[in-house]
């Protein structure tokens, strides 16, 4: 195909292409270049498996960022991402440092300032162990029956989290099982509660409370 041909082929399509080009580098260029700032929360790359972060919040830092105004005044949170790698981090307190070349942005977005520049974080090993989950039974029972026996299944869970904070947990909780009116034996569905924020369940699922009553001589009464 000739030179000649090469450049008339589909000539207005290449010409309207052309202008529409011309025109939106135009509206860039006059486009006021403004600044604003967005909170957004820290993303941390490559964690080691065997570390937990020992923060019971999510480190945030405030970007002021510079750019067309059209184009900044679309900017949320999400289209911005400030990325700290922790690949080789290990046990203790460690600090880094937040750059302008470590926050992911649009294009022709600049970074004018961090607040703050600097994270202190502290890790810990991540181990797991058995607690055991006691029930929380509630409620007014019928004249001269008490609570005999209040039983969980299962009788333990499996919980995760940093060493130090998993091995200050003594048990689990139930959520609150209203066993009123309850004469001989009733069974309940309801939940285990860690109070550390830090700790989890290692598989969360639903936990049976039997909640067994005897006549007693007593008056009723709530336990």
């Amino acid at each position: 195909m000739s030179i000649s041909r090469l450049i008339f082929h589909n000539f207005w399509i290449k010409t309207v292409s052309l202008v529409i080009a011309v025109l939106l580098w135009w509206a860039v260029a006059r486009d006021p270049r403004v600044e604003v700032v967005l909170t957004v929360p820290i993303e941390f790359h490559h964690v080691p498996p065997e570390l937990e972060i020992s923060a019971e919040k999510v480190p945030q830092a405030e970007i002021r960022l510079r750019g067309p105004a059209r184009m900044v005044r679309e900017l949320s949170a999400a289209d911005i991402h400030p990325i700290i790698d922790l690949q080789g981090a290990s046990v203790g307190e460690r600090t880094f440092d937040l750059t302008p070349r470590q926050i992911s942005l649009p294009h022709d977005v600049d970074v004018e300032q961090i607040v703050p520049s600097q994270f202190r974080v502290s890790f810990d090993r991540r181990v797991s162990r058995e607690v055991e989950v006691r029930p929380r039974v509630i409620g007014t029972f019928a004249s001269g029956f008490r609570i005999s026996e209040a039983i969980t299944s299962p009788k333990t869970i499996t919980i995760i989290g940093p060493e130090r904070r998993v091995n200050a947990i003594e048990s689990a909780i139930t959520d609150p099982v209203d066993a009123s009116g309850v004469i001989g034996r009733a069974t309940f569905t309801t939940n285990a509660y860690i109070a550390d924020p830090l700790v989890r369940v290692a598989k969360p699922a639903p936990i049976h409370v039997t909640v067994v009553t005897e006549r007693h001589s007593g008056r009723a009464g709530v336990p």
